[in-house]
């Protein structure tokens, strides 16, 4: 079985490199790469819907009848008239001018960039959702490179392992993209991580969603999944609506909705600031509300924003001067609450500063608690945002909590709890995110689900030990393959010692993520057992609003609530260690001494 990951990676550097190449920027770049990916999943699907069709295709005078757009229309699939389909692009002689080719207004083809350019209009011509979205400047690159472009993305691999793979591939590239493009005051990114802890709390299964910032579309698409994952057709059992006021990340939003199969209704522009207008007049309308807004914008119109209405606990600080808001975030807080229907769930990223904010902040979020309504605080640690290292928090909404809930809040602190994946980037890795869920489900007395994960983890660890014996099997196992890698690659010939180390690396690799399995299984049974909600020192706690009201000062931090876990003995002798670092530190001192002298001899020798 092909490496996902892999292939991701292959073909990301293929491209970049050829990004670099073109001296384009990836601002530049990112569209018409996008688009090419799109394309090719277009056709992938086209592929899959048409053999569908011809399954039980009629045949006249000994000819299967040919497949029609009105036959794809049935099937809520694209039709691709020939020119705009991915395998007829590939094949393309080097010579445009020579196969005489027409664009839709008859216009003579001259080069690669006109073809394709015309390809994607053909598309357009097929989806009211894509007309203007896809991008049509690629007559900006050579032919040669356009050419090496699409041969990049026709890869074979891809048709390996099947069409639906090629969403992935999209949303790769869109989030390396995002953290080339990505600046301070244009974010329209949200880390896959925590739109999924947002989805998995909220379970969409059906309704009315709307992201009033909806950037390149993650909630969406993440919604989707879960409810695609329940066995149902998301585009049945949802009404995704957006609004983006940068038009740009608006056209993202639509192309990643439709390269993941979805449809929505996305404003863009002036009429989708939504400080100040209702774009799909939602007020009080919605199921779920998702999103992560931009923190601590200033120099909000006050007049205009209230006007505008859904503020139900009234405006926040105004500068009396100049009728400014200095800070909107409770602006969108208000917002998220008064969309919400009489049962709806809202669930959305905010600055962590907001938890705690004073004067007519603390007003409004005393108000937004006596309701009842909020459920689940989560606070996030440093470096989940590709432009940001600031910690951030998860605030969830339920009009529709139950009774024995109504004046309960759940508090979870995870500013400790995430996978590195490099020096400036943190995430929870799948596991992660399903311990963290397993909390709220024991919170709202879903045990069930607690104990469907316990299984889960029973299976994927393939034993019906403990998870600690578990865990200490696979280390043993670790040391052992370790062990016999560092004895075969030593003892194997020159030409055999590399295939015979990756073939180990492999194997290793395999075995630390079969650990890490280990190790999340053992951090959530240790704390909830077969499944008993408790207040664990330093991670969770459930609070009364008489207690966060009264006592706390209505602050909605986690970690006022939690306390502070007590920090574990290693069991390391302080002072021995340090002796032994010392001791490191000037073996590898005098190592590097005796190397600048053999440099600086060298060099002499040269006459340098």
């Amino acid at each position: 079985m092909i490496n996902i990951r892999k292939l991701e990676a292959d073909l990301w550097e293929s491209a970049d490199l050829l990004r670099a190449g073109s001296k384009l920027t990836s601002n530049q770049y990112c569209m018409p790469v996008l688009g090419l990916i799109f394309l090719r999943y277009a056709y992938s699907r086209f592929k899959l819907v048409e053999a569908e069709i011809l399954k039980d295709r009629p045949v006249r005078r000994g000819r299967v009848m040919p497949v029609e757009a009105s036959d794809f229309n049935e099937k809520a699939a694209l039709y691709l008239p020939k020119m705009a389909q991915y395998a007829w692009l590939v094949n393309l002689p080097e010579d445009i001018t020579s196969q005489n080719l027409h664009d839709i207004q008859g216009r003579t083809m001259s080069s690669l960039g006109e073809v394709v350019n015309n390809a994607v209009e053909l598309v357009e011509q097929q989806s009211e959702q894509l007309t203007g979205v896809l991008p049509k400047d690629y007559t900006m690159f050579s032919d040669e490179l356009l050419s090496e472009l699409i041969r990049i993305f026709n890869n074979d691999a891809l048709d390996d392992v099947g069409g639906d793979v090629i969403g992935r591939i999209y949303e790769y590239f869109l989030n390396k993209f995002a953290k080339n493009i990505a600046s301070d005051d244009g974010v329209f990114f949200t880390p896959k991580s925590l739109v999924k802890m947002i989805v998995n709390i909220l379970e969409p299964q059906s309704g009315v969603l709307l992201d009033p910032a909806c950037g390149s579309g993650g909630m969406f698409i993440q919604s989707g999944d879960f409810v695609n994952q329940l066995g149902m057709s998301a585009n049945s059992a949802m009404t995704f609506y957006g609004q983006e006021k940068v038009e740009y990340n608006a056209k993202l939003c639509l192309m990643n909705m439709a390269v993941h199969g979805l449809t929505g209704v996305i404003k863009s522009g002036d009429e989708a600031n939504t400080f100040y207008h209702d774009a799909h007049n939602l007020n009080g309308c919605c199921d779920f509300v998702m999103a992560n807004p931009p923190f601590n914008v200033d120099k909000v119109k006050s007049e205009s924003a209230q006007s505008a209405g859904r503020l139900p606990f009234g405006l926040p600080g105004v500068n009396a001067k100049t009728k400014e808001i200095s800070n909107g975030n409770y602006l969108w807080i208000s917002y998220f609450y008064s969309y919400l229907n009489e049962v709806g769930r809202a669930g959305f990223v905010m600055a962590a500063s907001a938890t705690d904010s004073q004067g007519k902040d603390k007003d409004i979020r005393q108000k937004l608690i006596e309701t009842g309504h909020v459920d689940v605080m989560i606070s996030v640690g440093n470096n989940f945002f590709y432009t940001k290292s600031l910690p951030c928090s998860l605030w969830f909404f339920d009009k529709g909590k139950p009774a024995e809930l109504q004046d309960k809040v759940l508090f979870i602190d995870a500013r400790n709890y995430y996978t590195v994946v490099d020096r400036t980037l943190n995430e929870w890795s799948e596991w992660q995110l399903k311990n963290m869920n397993a909390i709220v489900w024991l919170y709202r007395g879903q045990v069930d689900k607690y104990k469907g994960l316990l299984a889960e983890y029973r299976s994927a660890l393939g034993a019906d030990a403990s998870f600690e014996e578990a865990l200490s099997q696979l280390k043993v196992e670790l040391k052992d393959l370790q062990k016999r890698a560092k004895i075969e690659t030593e003892a194997a010939n020159r030409k055999d010692k590399k295939r015979i180390q990756a073939e180990y690396d492999e194997l290793i690799a395999a075995k630390n993520e079969e650990i890490t399995v280990a190790k999340e299984a053992v951090w959530l049974y240790e704390k909830f057992g077969e499944g008993e909600y408790q207040d664990i020192l330093g991670l969770c706690k459930v609070e009364s609003r008489a207690v966060i009201i009264e006592e706390k000062g209505c602050s909605l931090t986690p970690g006022a609530y939690v306390g502070v876990a007590p920090v574990e003995d290693d069991g390391i002798d302080f002072e021995k260690r340090m002796a032994e670092i010392h001791r490191e530190l000037l073996s590898l001192q005098a190592e590097s001494n005796y190397l600048m002298d053999t440099i600086s001899a060298n060099m002499k020798e040269m006459g340098l």
